[in-house]
């Protein structure tokens, strides 16, 4: 005899998938949060919820051109609508680096995220040590692109202005959360902010919040293609 599933468990395999292209659960878990808020019923799934694919070098310039191309790439490869993005802190002091290599300011990440995330901030620090507090200016920027199986593509971007302070404050978010003070939240770095309170403001859900309406309309198409 065959228990029946739970309808959550039924629901789940039912719901559409959207596949980010990315390993980072801190930021899965943040992609589907604010997307739930537009597209609830659609279910994130990251690199390790579908079969392994050749993941492309981020060797673009800019962070459209890294997210575009991973968001192509996971299409093609997953057969899924696949989200990425690309983001980083840009200081007005360091000429807008790290930018695009923020990820691997100290070296390359390896496996061990947390602690290529203390060694970015640490350095970041460091070369800012002698910068006057009134020059400690920055921003995170974070480009979201979205690709279907059919070659239709939508990108946006959307950014966080702030500066970074002088010493690592707070234990949430992820990356150089712990060195940045957010203009909207002045006092507070955005690792001490609350999940909902970065995510109001964030860089990110700026991003996804901006694209979330033209998402919606993406896979609604999508998804009558697929059946018709």
């Amino acid at each position: 005899m065959r228990w029946p599933r739970p309808v959550g468990e039924v629901r789940a395999e039912r719901a559409p998938r959207l596949h980010l292209a990315s390993r980072n659960a801190k930021k899965i878990e943040e992609m589907q949060r604010i997307l739930d808020e537009h597209l609830p019923g659609v279910r994130v799934v990251g690199l390790d919820d579908v079969p392994a694919y050749d993941e492309p070098i981020e060797d673009e310039p800019t962070f459209t051109g890294n997210a575009l191309k991973k968001a192509r790439s996971g299409a093609a490869a997953t057969g899924l609508p696949s989200l990425a993005d690309d983001s980083g802190l840009c200081v007005d002091a360091l000429n807008g680096m790290p930018g695009v290599l923020s990820a691997r300011w100290s070296g390359p990440p390896g496996v061990d995220k947390a602690g290529a995330d203390a060694r970015n901030n640490e350095l970041l620090l460091a070369q800012l040590a002698d910068v006057p507090d009134e020059r400690r200016g920055a921003h995170f920027v974070c480009a979201v692109a979205c690709v279907l199986p059919d070659g239709r593509e939508l990108v946006v971007e959307g950014r966080m202005e702030g500066r970074v302070v002088r010493e690592v404050r707070g234990s949430g978010g992820f990356g150089y959360d712990v060195v940045f003070e957010a203009d909207d939240h002045p006092g507070v770095t955005t690792a001490e902010l609350s999940v909902a309170e970065k995510d109001a403001i964030s860089h990110r859900g700026r991003a996804l919040r901006e694209i979330a309406p033209q998402l919606a309309t993406l896979l609604a198409d999508h998804s009558h293609d697929h059946e018709s």
